[in-house]
């Protein structure tokens, strides 16, 4: 993976986690990066944004075969991924994006589909 796309994976998460904490009091996002994967021989960076007090969980990899393209799943704290996972592309992954996804997500009980 290219620590470019990392790095503005980065910023927007940093930047819809801090509008997030500005316009909910009761979603309080925890914004995790690790290459533990690279470890086990699998050639990806994974993001994990997770809420707390709902148990929720939102995935996003990115993978070096597909430097331009998010994969991303919405699951729980403590469950194991689903082998599926849906994909956008980099560029189309912009902070309102995000931030919509962790203001739906994590406000709701019922999963709201993006």
């Amino acid at each position: 993976m290219t620590d470019k796309n990392l790095k503005i994976l980065c910023d927007i998460a940093t930047e819809a986690h801090s509008r997030i904490k500005q316009d909910f009091n009761d979603i309080d996002p925890i914004v995790g990066v690790s290459q533990k994967m690279r470890e086990s021989g699998i050639a990806a960076d994974v993001m994990t944004i997770d809420c707390l007090r709902s148990a929720k969980r939102i995935i996003l990899i990115l993978h070096d075969q597909q430097p331009d393209t998010i994969s991303y799943q919405f699951t729980f704290k403590a469950q194991d991924p689903a082998e599926q996972f849906e994909h956008i592309p980099l560029a189309k992954l912009s902070t309102d994006k995000l931030y919509d996804w962790m203001k739906d997500y994590f406000s709701h009980a019922d999963h709201v589909k993006h």
